[in-house]
C-alpha cells in the first residue's frame, strides 16, 4: 500500500527566472492505438507512440524531450524540478500562478494523458547507486538528495522514462480532489487506486493496513475510483490523502503491508475488469 496526494506547485504561464520546469499539455503527435480494435484477444489494451514515416514507433522519453527542438505544448513552468516531478507522479495537482495578469490565481492540472513509457521509480535509481538505502527511499529524502546534489537532478528524473501530460482545469471547489478514473472528484482518505485488470473501477473495497511508518491500524471502506502506471497487481493499492502538505507527508511516507477485499454482489457473477 502507497499514498498519492494532491500537490499545490509555484508556476508561471511564462518561462524565465525560477520558471524553467514545463508541464506539459497533450502534444500533437501522440497516438493511443487500440489493440484490441484489430485484435479481439488484447481488448483494453492500448499502445502510445508516434507516427516516423510510415512507422509507428515509442513516443519520447522524458530524457528525449529535454533534448528535442520539437516539444509538446506548455501548460506551466513551475521553479523546481523535484517538485515538477512529484506533480507527475502523483497525477494531478494545483499551481499557484506567481506572475502575470492572472498572478494569485490558483489553477488545476488534471491528468490527460501519458508518453507509453514505462514508469520507473528514482527512490529504487538512488538506491541502486549506492545514494540511498532501502529504508530511506522517501519523498522527503529524494528531495534532501536534489538539494544536495543540483547537479545530477535532471540525470536522476531522467532514470524515469515516463511523462505525464495534462489538462488545465479550474478549481472551483477546494475542498474537492482531482478527478479519478471514473471522472469523480476523489474523497480525501476514501478514495484508491487500483489495477484494474483485479479491481472493476467504482466497487467498494475494504481496506486493512497501516499508518504511513507505523503499526497503528488503518482500516475502512474505501472506493476504487483511480488508476496508476506504477499501480500493478491483485493486492496494490495507492491511498488518496488529500491536498497540501500534511496529505504531501502521509503519502511520502506510506510503504505498507496491507489486505483488500473486493465488495461484489453474489448475483453479479465473478468481478470483471472490463
Amino acid at each position: 500500500m502507497t499514498g498519492y496526494y494532491e500537490p499545490l506547485v509555484r508556476g508561471s504561464r511564462r518561462q524565465g527566472g525560477a520558471y524553467q520546469w514545463p508541464l506539459y499539455g497533450v502534444p500533437e503527435d501522440l497516438l493511443t492505438i487500440d489493440l484490441g480494435a484489430v485484435y479481439p484477444d488484447l481488448a483494453g489494451k492500448r499502445v502510445r507512440g508516434k507516427l516516423v514515416g510510415k512507422r509507428v514507433v515509442p513516443y519520447d522519453t522524458r530524457a528525449t524531450l529535454e533534448t528535442s527542438g520539437t516539444k509538446p505544448p506548455v501548460i506551466v513552468w513551475v521553479d523546481d524540478p523535484v517538485d515538477n516531478f512529484f506533480l507527475q507522479v502523483q497525477g494531478s495537482g494545483r499551481v499557484l500562478l506567481k506572475d502575470g495578469p492572472d498572478a494569485g490565481t490558483t489553477i488545476r492540472v488534471a491528468y490527460a494523458d501519458h508518453n507509453g513509457q514505462p514508469y520507473a521509480s528514482i527512490g529504487r535509481w538512488l538506491i541502486n547507486k549506492g545514494e540511498l538505502r532501502a529504508n530511506e527511499a522517501s519523498m522527503q529524502n529524494v528531495r534532501a538528495w536534489a538539494q544536495r546534489n543540483p547537479s545530477r537532478v535532471q540525470e536522476m528524473l531522467n532514470a524515469n522514462p515516463a511523462v505525464v501530460f495534462f489538462r488545465e482545469e479550474a478549481v472551483v471547489d477546494p475542498e474537492q480532489g482531482p478527478k479519478g478514473a471514473y471522472g469523480i472528484p476523489l474523497a480525501p482518505r476514501r478514495s484508491i487506486a487500483v489495477d484494474t485488470n483485479f479491481v472493476p473501477l467504482g466497487t467498494p473495497v475494504y481496506l486493512s493496513t497501516t499508518w504511513p511508518s507505523s503499526d497503528r491500524p488503518l482500516q475502512g471502506l474505501v472506493f476504487a475510483q483511480d488508476t496508476g502506471a506504477a499501480i500493478k497487481g491483485a493486492a496494490r493499492a495507492d491511498f488518496y490523502w488529500g491536498y497540501g502538505d500534511e496529505a504531501g507527508a502521509q503519502a511520502g511516507r506510506m510503504k505498507q503491508r496491507g489486505q483488500m477485499w473486493v465488495l461484489w454482489p453474489k448475483q453479479a457473477g465473478e468481478p470483471s475488469a472490463r
